[in-house]
């Protein structure tokens, strides 16, 4: 491949909000270039990009699904990426590795403000986009609302390269502002031009004055055409917008109706003119042009496939990948094209392409890997910290063994996910960004790795501790035929500080505990407070041990444990003891406008709200920081979700104990702490 090819190669990204119809669009950049023959839908479950189970099933994109074309010499690849909240990982890993990407949206005034997360991350990535608003035909406003909507949410301007043209109510063509020519849509076919519509006159110079005024605020010379009423030729026009679009200056605005192909071509055919190449986007990665033979590439998001194992998608950033070659000392079994499911062999692939890998373990998604050693660490993007939680068990305890090695496989093809084995509760949660993302782990687990899995929600982990002071006595004599056992301790309990964990001591004189035996009273007073008198593992307690009595043949260090045990069962009930839950340190982070929901929302669950500000990296957006009680976290993603058309989040830290009020203990102490009753 020489350098034009290369330099004729596009690596598009295709985001938006849910059931904006990514997919959808997909189809129809696929069928207009011929890649396909035919369009599938998502409500029947053959389009070429939703092909996993999990996402036939629910009729949404849950992966990245990558598929490479060609249409006017060309090379496409696209990378449809999941619109829910829940599987955004997934898009920010894809988007790092994309030359430019294509917004898609509705033209739904109400909706605008959940593009607000996806533009923000463009931006702060400088990663150029497009726009593309959707399903023109559903629109609840006119055009130019919709666009002034999107305005408000988007830090760089905007800039319309058509105006719609439309018959009782209905969009049936687009006047090109660039070119000024005006053309009529025709479903699965090329539009036809048709003279400008004299009732748009003056508004289509109105826009195109508009987008003119724009783009010459990034070039002085096109500024100084306008001001002198001088006509700019097309060709100085197209190149400011691939300049500015490159640089990430501008967003250009496109519409029409995927579902019918309507604007579909065009959209294309600015990707071809506009779109940067790959050198323009290695560079923004801070990759020099290449001067040596050096292969750098980057893993944008590992797969496991039940015929070819283990699958990495990878974008060539420097150098030539041949299949063979070693890549951080791993060596590439496959390269592959994609379309959706379909994978085709090639033998080697160049820089700027996006292709498929096979057999590169241990390499995992956000990988920067080569064929040589001292390269730079390309960025990747952050882990979402999970916000959602599940304990899990398999259905058939003998299934247990397999379930670390399924929930690594998991976790590599999505690293959004994070599961542990809780030292207090034993159980083990599975973390995520939401109900469903952790529906399709599951339903993952059960499929691939024939793990089915039973869950609840997880247990809080309480704990409790004592406020009052008290001595006890424990004897533990036991006699057989053979040596007995005997261990007698008398313990002093008392309260510490609220942090300070656990401390014991011993101010034994004369020798009425010998030394050997004094450790296994720690043992026996630790063991208790794994399960304190309210059946919680005990915190913040000093115990000392202040006197005994040992028996030169029936005593040993397990007799002095057991008595040890005993004392502390004497003893702790009598210390008050009270109940404690742990608190977390949550920032929320919501649209100004939902701030006094968020407040509430907080408050409403037991919340202590320490502060709010506006975000300075962030216009329009606040962060709440609040104290909130562990036991109500479980489902205040949901509810946030809910309040803030799904655009708020928030990040979480375990910060420290505190006394659970006494109207809820009782009820915590009858359900075990765990929701069932005794």
């Amino acid at each position: 491949m020489n350098q034009n090819a290369i330099e004729n190669t596009r690596n598009v990204a295709i985001v938006g909000p849910y059931s904006s119809g990514k997919t959808t669009l997909l189809e129809s950049l696929l069928f207009a270039s011929g890649a396909i023959s035919r369009k599938g839908k998502v409500t029947e479950g053959n389009t070429i990009s939703d092909g996993s189970p999990e996402a036939k099933e629910r009729h949404m994109s849950v992966e990245v699904s990558t598929a490479s074309t060609t249409y006017q010499d060309i090379n496409f690849t696209f990378l449809d990426c999941p619109g829910s909240i829940e599987f955004a990982q997934e898009t920010y890993n894809a988007l790092t590795g994309a030359g430019a990407a294509i917004i898609v949206c509705e033209p739904v005034i109400e909706r605008v403000l959940t593009l607000a997360p996806l533009l923000k991350f463009l931006d702060d990535w400088e990663i150029p986009h497009l726009l593309f608003i959707n399903k023109m035909d559903r629109a609840n406003a006119h055009f130019m609302d919709v666009l002034h909507a999107i305005k408000e949410v988007s830090s760089r301007p905007l800039v319309p390269l058509q105006y719609p043209i439309s018959r009782d109510g209905q969009l049936v063509g687009y006047i090109d502002l660039i070119t000024e020519q005006a053309y009529h849509y025709h479903k699965g076919s090329p539009v036809d031009p048709v003279p400008l519509p004299d009732h748009l006159k003056d508004e289509e110079h109105a826009a195109r004055q508009e987008m003119l005024e724009t783009i010459a605020e990034f070039d002085d010379h096109l500024l100084e055409e306008l001001l002198e009423d001088i006509e700019p030729p097309q060709d100085e026009i197209l190149q400011d917008l691939k300049q500015e679009l490159s640089a990430d200056q501008i967003v250009p605005v496109f519409f029409g109706i995927a579902d019918l192909d309507y604007g579909v071509r065009p959209l294309l055919d600015a990707l071809i003119k506009e779109a940067p190449a790959p050198s323009v986007t290695a560079q923004r990665r801070g990759l020099t042009p290449q001067t040596d033979n050096n292969t750098i590439v980057q893993i944008l998001k590992t797969y496991f496939t039940a015929q070819g194992g283990r699958l990495s998608l990878v974008r060539v950033w420097q150098g030539t990948l041949t299949d063979g070659m070693l890549l951080n000392g791993v060596r590439a079994g496959g390269i592959y094209r994609l379309l959706g499911q379909q994978q085709h062999p090639i033998p080697q692939a160049m820089v700027g392409e996006i292709v498929a890998v096979g057999r590169l373990e241990g390499l995992t998604t956000g990988t920067t890997a080569s064929n040589t050693n001292n390269i730079p660490e390309l960025p990747k993007a952050h882990l979402l910290k999970p916000v959602y939680a599940l304990a899990i068990a398999p259905e058939n305890r003998k299934d247990e063994v397999k379930l670390s090695g399924a929930m690594s496989k998991l976790i590599e093809e999505d690293p959004s996910l994070y599961w542990e084995q809780h030292g207090d509760t034993k159980e083990v949660i599975l973390w995520g960004q939401g109900e469903i993302h952790l529906q399709v782990a599951l339903d993952r687990l059960r499929r691939k790795y024939n793990l089915p899995m039973t869950t609840h929600l997880p247990h809080v982990p309480y704990k409790e501790t004592i406020r009052l002071i008290s001595k006890s006595h424990g004897r533990y004599k036991h006699q057989t035929g053979g040596h007995g056992a005997f261990g007698d301790v008398h313990l002093e309990i008392k309260p510490l500080p609220r942090g300070t964990g656990f401390q014991f001591h011993e101010t034994i004189v004369g020798g009425v505990v010998p030394r050997q035996y004094i450790p296994g009273v720690e043992v026996g007073v630790r063991e208790y407070l794994s399960h304190g008198p309210l059946g919680f593992p005990v915190v913040d307690v000093d115990v000392t041990l202040t006197d005994g009595s040992y028996h030169s043949v029936d005593s040993s260090e397990q007799a002095f444990k057991m008595a040890a045990r005993i004392a502390m069962s004497e003893g702790m009930p009598k210390c008050k003891p009270i109940l404690l839950e742990p608190v977390v340190s949550v920032t929320v982070t919501a649209p100004s406008e939902y701030t006094s929901k968020v407040l509430q929302l907080v408050s409403g669950r037991r919340g202590q709200i320490l502060g709010y500000e506006g975000l300075t990296h962030w216009k329009g957006w606040d962060q709440v920081t609040a104290h909130l009680p562990q036991a109500e976290m479980q489902n205040l993603i949901v509810e946030l979700r809910s309040l803030t058309m799904g655009v708020g989040f928030f990040n979480w830290e375990y910060d420290h104990l505190q006394e659970v009020p006494d109207k809820l203990t009782d009820n915590i102490l009858a359900t075990n702490g765990n929701g069932h009753r005794k």
